[in-house]
């Protein structure tokens, strides 16, 4: 991942290694080193390097999603709008279905089986 980082600011930057290298005060061969994954830089020495092309590094830590749901959201987006509607139709009475279970429970009555709104076509 540094490497790319490197490389894709010193290409960004439109500069060759030795104009960066000169920029960020270091050595070619530091830089070609770095961007074949010879050395792996430190911090401080990505920072320099970033920094000389012209650009930041912002990090950020932010929770890791699940290879799972991410096959699950691309095949909900490879439905059709009609495929789209029908599943949001379905989650609409099972909520509803849901709350009326709970508010049967609380009022101390029996909710009917089927008390799910009729589907509309």
């Amino acid at each position: 991942m540094l490497i790319h980082l490197v490389k894709e600011a010193r290409r960004r930057a439109d500069l060759s290694q030795a104009e960066l290298a000169r920029r960020a005060g270091m050595a070619q061969s530091t830089v070609a080193r770095i961007e074949s994954g010879a050395r792996t830089p430190s911090t401080s020495t990505l920072e320099r390097l970033v920094r000389a092309a012209g650009f930041d590094i912002h990090s950020e830590l932010t929770e890791a999603v699940d290879p799972d749901t991410i096959s699950l959201l691309e095949s909900r987006l490879q439905r059709t709008p009609a495929e789209r509607l029908a599943d949001a139709v379905l989650m609409t009475r099972f909520v509803l279905h849901g709350r009326a279970q709970i508010l049967a429970r609380r009022s101390g009555s029996a909710a009917p089986p089927n008390a799910l709104p009729p589907v509309r076509s």
